[in-house]
């Protein structure tokens, strides 16, 4: 806190120093606001007949006949005084007054002769003026010693900060050996310039937010034995016109000095958005800096030694200048990781965390579909600090459960009060999506059911894929994921006799599914033909106005078929849930009681058609279960010999029987 204190006296001590200077002049102008009358000659002479002059001095005049008479008359008050101005002729009428009357007067001589005032009245005052603009500019200069730099390149050099190696990078196998061929190249440039193979210029890494694009980038930089330059896009961008195109000149300039080197360029589509495009054109300072980064990537001079990586999550708004072979040669798409990557990056970010021994990676790896490298490692963090925030010395698989929970809808809502009516309405609700997902064939598998409000949902029921595919749906699974969709108002219907607004986040997402069966995936009756697709915003880089390519008649049976798949799904997810009513009415009431339920709780329901079976199953974590718990679940389970079994026996007993 002194060192702060002290920070900030230091940065006002500038300012002290001026208004000092500042009222110090202005005092040694006005000396205190004394009134000077001003007299002239013959005003004096009337002065010195009438006897009114107490005090004179007189200062004579350099290289003139004139003499400067300052004093006092008896009238003046203490700051009174006056000064006048006489002729050489004049002055014995002055001096004879004063020596008639007994009066003392001072003669001094020149201020002009004197030199040491001179300098005093002159010179000092521009010296301390320009000691003081000097002190000022130099502070301003230290503060910020590239404040006018301007058309220098920002980017810097890796100075060692990369500790970050290809084994830190988990998963993304194939876009590893993408990127290690260009530190092979640099390292080895004759083993493929013998076969007369070009090494690409750019590669530019393309894929979703978090899944590791910068991180890979790290790792070159970790792994080269090479100059690596790093910059983000908006670096080049600034408020006057020419200064991107000038750093980049700067950035190509300087890395041709250090070839063989790389450079990563990080957001690239803040500078490489399409040119002209938008409302109102392209940004001129925009469009001058990626013409530059054009013309310095494949122009006309030479640029050989110079690999340039850049990252991005929307390739679709880049101008198609930079995608050319020559330029960006190789595009790598680093997508979402799959079951056995999540298990890699689990590993990576586990290792410095201290888990349970029920934490199992490769059950979190399962239950996270669509999970990028970021959430993972988020995922991770919270569960610590959940295990920190409840006193625990480990993290086990209730803080890694809620850790999923918090990530995918928010923290849970347990101060908020909730009526009997809205836990009925809102445990109806969700085991109608939960029984549709059990007992439909072709929907997801059902894991979780919650009636614990979470962000904006008063619950969730989370339903993962039973295997898990590289994007490609099924017709029929489509069609059971509406239906899915829709059972949550199918169930409310049924058993309430009422409908709610709860379900309005459920048809969003079944009316788009529905229209895009329609209108992208060819699966209705207007035939296998795209009549819509994705729009983009209008200052993402695209045009602002899209021509409509069906008549209003095709329009209206667009309309007609997504209906019919909405209420096709919705008669099927009434009559499921018709059909399996006492399941329903069992969840609803697990649900009210126990509040969440797990996979392992809701398997357990539909296998024995009770909730008995839950007393021994009380929990997704059996180390939490007492030892007179764990041995009535593991007589449910059939064990043998589990009555002479310990704690730890029961458990790897029960985990291995699931």
């Amino acid at each position: 806190m002194k060192t702060r204190k002290n920070g900030i006296l230091k940065s006002l001590y500038p300012y002290f120093v001026i208004a000092l200077i500042f009222f110090g002049v202005m005092y040694f102008l006005n000396y205190g606001n004394k009134e000077v009358h001003e007299l002239t000659s013959g005003q004096l002479i009337k002065e010195v007949n009438k006897s009114t002059i107490t005090s004179i001095k007189i200062t004579p005049k350099s290289n003139e006949s004139i003499y400067i008479i300052e004093g006092k008359l008896n009238d003046y008050t203490k700051g009174e005084s006056f000064k006048a101005k006489v002729l050489e002729k004049d002055l014995p009428i002055v001096t004879d007054y004063a020596n008639n009357l007994g009066k003392e007067y001072k003669t001094e001589s020149d201020p002009g002769s004197s030199s040491i005032l001179y300098i005093i009245v002159n010179i000092l005052p521009i010296v301390i003026i320009v000691i003081t603009a000097y002190v000022l500019f130099g502070r301003l200069a230290s503060t910020n010693k590239n404040s006018m730099d301007f058309g220098k390149s920002k980017a810097r050099l890796n100075d060692g900060n990369f500790q970050v190696k290809f084994k830190d990078v988990a998963g993304l196998k194939e876009e590893k050996e993408e990127v290690e061929e260009l530190i092979d190249f640099l390292k080895n440039p004759k083993r493929f310039q013998k076969l007369g193979a070009r090494i690409p210029k750019g590669v530019l890494l393309v894929g979703p937010p978090g899944t590791g694009k910068t991180l890979l980038a790290k790792a070159v930089a970790g792994e080269a034995n090479v100059p690596f330059y790093y910059i983000s896009g908006s670096d080049f961008v600034e408020l006057f016109v020419g200064v991107g195109a000038s750093r980049v000149r700067d950035m190509f300039k300087e890395a041709k000095r250090n070839a063989p080197c790389l450079i990563f360029i990080d957001e690239i589509d803040a500078v490489g958005r399409q040119r002209g495009t938008g409302l109102g054109g392209g940004h001129d300072e925009r469009e001058q800096t990626l013409n530059q980064l054009l013309t310095e990537m494949d122009g006309f001079g030479a640029n050989e030694g110079i690999i340039i990586i850049a990252a991005t999550n929307r390739p679709d708004v880049l101008d198609p200048a930079l995608l050319r072979p020559g330029r960006f040669d190789r595009q790598v798409t680093v997508s979402l990781p799959d079951s056995k990557e999540r298990k890699a990056i689990l590993e990576v970010h586990a290792r410095n965390k201290i888990l349970a021994k029920d934490v199992n990676l490769q059950n979190i790896a399962e239950r996270t579909p669509g999970f990028s490298g970021a959430d993972i490692e988020n995922l991770l963090n919270e569960a610590a600090l959940l295990a920190v925030r409840r006193n625990k010395s480990d993290i086990s698989m209730d803080e890694i459960d809620e850790a999923t929970d918090r990530v995918l809808m928010g923290p849970a809502k347990t101060s908020r009060k909730i009526t009997d009516k809205e836990k009925k309405l809102v445990s109806y609700h969700e085991a109608g999506h939960a029984v549709i997902g059990i007992k439909l064939e072709d929907a997801n598998e059902v894991h979780k059911i919650t009636i614990i409000p979470r962000g904006v949902a008063g619950g969730y029921t989370m339903m993962l894929p039973k295997e898990e595919k590289i994007g490609i749906a099924t017709e029929k699974e489509l069609l059971a994921s509406i239906t899915g969709l829709l059972g949550g108002r199918a169930s409310e219907e049924i058993f309430l006799g009422e409908i709610t607004t709860g379900a309005s986040d459920d048809f969003k997402k079944a009316t788009n599914i529905a229209r895009s069966m329609v209108t992208e995936y060819g699966m209705s009756e207007l035939g296998p033909m795209q009549y819509e697709q994705k729009s983009e915003g209008v200052f993402l880089g695209r045009d602002y106005g899209k021509t409509k390519n069906f008549s209003d008649q095709v329009a209206l049976e667009i309309d007609k078929a997504t209906r019919d798949i909405i209420e096709k799904c919705y008669e099927k997810a009434k009559k499921i849930i018709k059909d399996n009513e006492g399941l329903v009415h069992l969840l609803s009431e697990a649900l009210i009681k126990n509040e969440t339920l797990t996979k392992e709780q809701i398997e357990a329901i539909v296998a024995t058609n009770s909730l008995d079976c839950l007393n021994g199953i009380a929990s997704n974590n059996s180390s939490e279960l007492t030892l007179t718990e764990l041995k009535a679940k593991a007589k449910e389970l059939k064990i043998k010999g589990y009555s002479k079994m310990n704690k730890e026996e029961l458990e790897q007993a029960i985990n291995e029987n699931k």
